[in-house]
């Protein structure tokens, strides 16, 4: 089996996991000192956001040169660096890879928007004639796509943010270079790639206006429509569906076997068209169902299920709590530990991908940073906005709270910076930090590391199929993992009330937490607890 579909995932923010240099930013050296102990947590594959150079307007996401690193980050020496010694540590190395648009200030727009004659000017999406723009796309962050540019009275199309204009594919020069930056990548040994906004890639080319829809905010189930408008000409093209496996055949030829896994959004069947009807496109997408769980045992069960029946092998689902444009997900659990822990076991032990956003191992919680005061360009662009009513419409507008800077220790600024950090540490007690849950048996830490590992040491939990089984007790999710003659058993109670399963004979625990114990042939699951078994069949 390719060793994709059994990786575990930990995403790193650069700008927030370690300064080295007491700047208050994050950066590539601070990131080598912590290996070790991402190590030790279990980690298999870490996806770094973006560290290329960028103006920083979106922090990243904006890039102005795709083979440079950026200074705030360190070095091209220190990237090669960390590298190797990621490799040397036995873990793979994925790179954000923003496709999509580039930064306003990249070589290549600054040439585009110079002259309408530029050689450079069909690199990106102009609209060509009268100033008035040709259509009605809404962008992703809800206003106008098309942007107008004074230098040659035309307006060039973005869909994320104003200073971030889409490249256009329909170029062949275009797809040509963008091809050569995940060669000048692959050479150097990475891994694989997370495409940002892959289903934005393609427009349509007539420039159609979208259909207009009833729906103002999108929803967990449908990101398609929002703004009064259906995005059917700018997202999720069938343009887009081919790219994916273009992209795929052209990394598929190097020795270590690159992956990639995009962002896109859309329903189950439109996340199949990236994937390809052979599995021959993206070999991996983000389904973000689980960032808008239900914390019941039904919902869970459901989506099991429903994985099964729309994403059967060779597909491979894949489970995210959360990540750095999401609340926190110890949050959405009014900061209990217990569901945290029931949560996490889910992720890891379901058939699929668990993949873990920085800190979320130790329940590091969300900011409160209004978004006046936020960094964040879109909550600038809503700064007079009020947090308590994005948090009662349930849009998430300042994703800066979701950015702060990792807890290592009990120092001033919880051992991340000895300058003052680019976002605050905010309010934390020691029993929220590394250097403390390390140290405690039942801390969120060392749960997510024993998941980690037990997941990495266990082919039925990397390789088996899964089956939802029958309890008897609503508040009970019961599956089971089955590879050979062995099968894995899994019980989370979702509930208060303690509750009592039956074992099967011969039963093996391999893993319990929340109190969980086995009492002879049953076993007694306290509030938010589980329980991980293994049968070995004889037959």
């Amino acid at each position: 089996m390719e060793w994709w579909k059994q990786t575990s995932i930990y995403q790193i923010y650069p700008w927030s996991f370690q300064d080295s240099n007491g700047d208050g930013i994050g950066d590539l050296p601070g990131i080598l000192t912590r290996l070790d102990q991402i190590r030790d947590l279990g980690v298999e594959t870490i996806w770094f956001s973006p560290f290329y150079k960028s103006p920083g307007e979106d922090f990243g996401y904006d890039i102005s040169d795709y083979t440079s690193i950026d200074p705030r980050f360190g070095t091209m020496d220190d990237c090669d660096k960390l590298i190797r010694e990621i490799h040397k540590r036995k873990m793979k190395v994925v790179l954000d890879m923003v496709m999509n648009h580039t930064s306003d200030k990249h070589p290549w727009f600054l040439e585009s928007k110079s002259s309408k004659e530029n050689p450079k000017r069909d690199f990106y999406i102009w609209h060509k004639g009268e100033k008035k723009v040709p259509n009605n796309w809404i962008s992703m962050v809800g206003t106008s796509g098309w942007n107008y540019d004074e230098t040659t009275d035309e307006s060039y199309y973005s869909n994320f943010l104003s200073f971030q204009p889409d490249l256009n594919y329909r170029n062949p020069k275009v797809k040509k270079s963008m091809f050569g930056v995940l060669d000048f990548w692959l050479n150097k040994g990475v891994d694989g790639f997370r495409l940002d906004i892959f289903n934005s890639i393609y427009k349509d080319e007539g420039f159609r206006d979208n259909p207009s829809s009833f729906r103002y905010f999108p929803t967990p189930d449908n990101h398609d429509e929002a703004f009064f408008q259906k995005k059917q000409y700018n997202l999720n093209l069938p343009e887009s569906f081919q790219f994916a496996k273009e992209v795929r055949k052209h990394i598929s030829k190097y020795k270590q076997k690159p992956f990639l896994i995009g962002e896109v959004s859309g329903s189950d069947k439109i996340l199949k068209s990236f994937l390809g009807e052979k599995a021959d496109g993206l070999n991996l997408v983000f389904q973000f169902e689980l960032i808008h769980f239900d914390y019941k045992a039904q919902f869970f069960k459901d989506l099991l299920e429903k994985n099964e029946r729309e994403f059967p092998a060779p597909y491979t689902p894949t489970y995210v709590l959360g990540n750095h444009d999401q609340r926190r997900f110890i949050d959405r659990l009014g900061g209990d530990v217990r569901k945290a822990k029931v949560l996490s076991a889910f992720q890891f032990l379901a058939r699929g991908i668990p993949v873990v956003y920085y800190g979320d191992e130790i329940g590091r919680k969300e900011g409160r940073i209004p978004n006046f005061f936020g960094k964040d360009p879109i909550a600038k662009m809503n700064r007079f906005v009020p947090l308590f009513l994005c948090n009662l419409l349930g849009i998430y507008i300042n994703r800066d709270n979701c950015r702060l800077p990792m807890l290592w220790d009990t120092t001033e600024q919880a051992g991340f910076s000895k300058g003052k950090p680019w976002l605050p540490v905010g309010q934390f007690q020691t029993e929220d930090t590394v250097v403390y849950q390390k140290t405690k048996n039942d801390s969120l830490w060392n749960h997510y590391r024993s998941l980690f590992h037990l997941r990495k040491t266990s082919s039925v939990l990397k390789e088996g199929n899964i089956k939802t089984k029958l309890s008897h007790h609503a508040d009970v999710l019961c599956f089971e993992r089955t590879l050979g003659k062995i099968v894995v058993i899994v019980y989370l109670n979702f509930g208060e009330k303690e509750i009592k399963e039956t074992v099967s004979k011969g039963s093996k625990l391999l893993y319990s937490f929340g109190g969980a114990e086995v009492l002879g042939d049953k076993l007694q699951l306290t509030g938010h607890s589980g329980a991980v078994f293994e049968i070995r069949l004889k037959k």
